[in-house]
C-alpha cells in the first residue's frame, strides 16, 4: 500500500514539474511527439494508395489486375538444357519458332527469346502471347499437333532438355505492353513468389511504383501467374548493359516514394530471383 502511494505522488508530482517547466502550447506537441513521426509517414503513402485502390473482396485477382481491353494470355517457359546440346538448341530454336510467329493461321506471337546469362546457367527462356485468351491457346496447341516440323523439332529438342516448366500468365493493367525493340539490350527477368492472399496489396503498390522506372523506357512487361506455380510475379525489364541497370536502380532510391514501395512490398514475398538474360537472334526483343 505505501508503495502505492509513493508511486502515485511520484507521479503527480512528475506531471506538476512538467506542467511547470513547459508552456502550454508545447504540451500537446510532447503528447504527440512520440507517434506523429512514425503515423505522418505511413499516412502520406497510406492516403496515395486511394488513386488506384482495388477491393479484393469483389472479383477474381484476374479481373481486378489484368487489362480489360485485351484478352491476352502469355505463356512463359523454362528449359534447363544440357551444356553440351545449348548450341544446337538454340539453333533449331531460331529455325522453328519464328515461323510460328509469322504465321497468321496462328493467333500467338513470340514475344521474346533468351539465354539465361547470369543466374541458373544453360537455361533457355521462351515468352509467348496468345490473342485470344485459352481459346488461342488452345487453337494453337490443335494446330501443332498437326505440324510435322514442329513435331520433329519437339522431338529433337527432348533429346537436349534436362528438365522443362511452364506458366501462364496475366500481364497486370497498369504494366507496358510488351512490344518489339531493338538492341542490343540485356534483360533482367526478377520473379517474386508472394505469400498467398497479398497479391492485391502488391498490385496496388505497383500501380504506383511503375511511374518511378519509366525515365529510361526500361519497364518491358509485369505478369501474374495463373496456372503452374500460383502467386508468383515477374518483371520483365530491358537495360544497355549492366552498369546502365545499376545506374538506372540507384537513381529510383533518389525519388521520393520508392523507397515506401520498398518498405511496404518486401514483407509481401517469400522468395525472389533474379535472371539476366541475353536475346536470341530472332527474338522480337533485342
Amino acid at each position: 500500500m505505501a508503495a502505492r502511494v509513493l508511486g502515485a505522488r511520484g507521479a503527480a508530482w512528475a506531471g506538476g514539474l512538467l506542467r511547470r517547466a513547459a508552456p502550454c502550447s508545447l504540451l500537446p506537441r510532447l503528447r504527440t511527439w512520440t507517434s506523429s513521426s512514425n503515423r505522418s509517414r505511413e499516412d502520406s503513402w497510406l492516403k496515395s494508395l486511394f488513386v488506384r485502390k482495388v477491393d479484393p473482396r469483389k472479383d477474381a485477382h484476374s479481373n481486378l489486375l489484368a487489362k480489360k481491353e485485351t484478352s491476352n494470355l502469355y505463356k512463359l517457359q523454362f528449359h534447363n538444357v544440357k551444356p553440351e546440346c545449348l548450341e544446337a538448341y538454340n539453333k533449331i530454336c531460331q529455325e522453328v519458332l519464328p515461323k510460328i510467329h509469322e504465321d497468321k493461321h496462328y493467333p500467338c506471337t513470340l514475344v521474346g527469346t533468351w539465354n539465361t546469362w547470369y543466374g541458373e546457367q544453360d537455361q533457355a527462356v521462351h515468352l509467348w502471347r496468345y490473342e485470344g485468351g485459352y481459346p488461342a491457346l488452345t487453337e494453337v496447341m490443335n494446330k501443332l499437333r498437326e505440324n510435322k516440323e514442329f513435331l520433329e523439332f519437339r522431338k529433337a529438342r527432348s533429346d537436349m532438355l534436362l528438365s522443362r516448366k511452364n506458366q501462364l500468365l496475366l500481364e497486370f493493367s497498369f504494366w507496358n505492353e510488351p512490344v518489339p525493340r531493338s538492341g542490343p539490350n540485356i534483360y533482367e527477368l526478377r520473379s517474386y513468389q508472394l505469400r498467398p492472399g497479398t497479391m492485391i496489396e502488391w498490385g496496388n503498390y505497383w500501380a504506383r511504383a511503375i511511374r518511378f522506372r519509366q525515365d529510361g523506357n526500361e519497364a518491358v512487361g509485369g505478369f501474374f501467374s495463373q496456372i503452374g506455380q500460383l502467386y508468383m510475379v515477374h518483371h520483365l525489364w530491358a537495360y544497355r548493359d549492366l552498369q546502365t541497370r545499376e545506374d538506372i536502380r540507384n537513381a529510383a532510391w533518389h525519388k521520393h516514394g520508392w523507397e515506401e514501395l520498398v518498405y511496404y512490398t518486401v514483407p509481401l514475398i517469400q522468395e525472389m530471383e533474379s535472371r539476366i538474360m541475353i536475346p536470341l537472334k530472332t527474338s522480337p526483343l533485342q
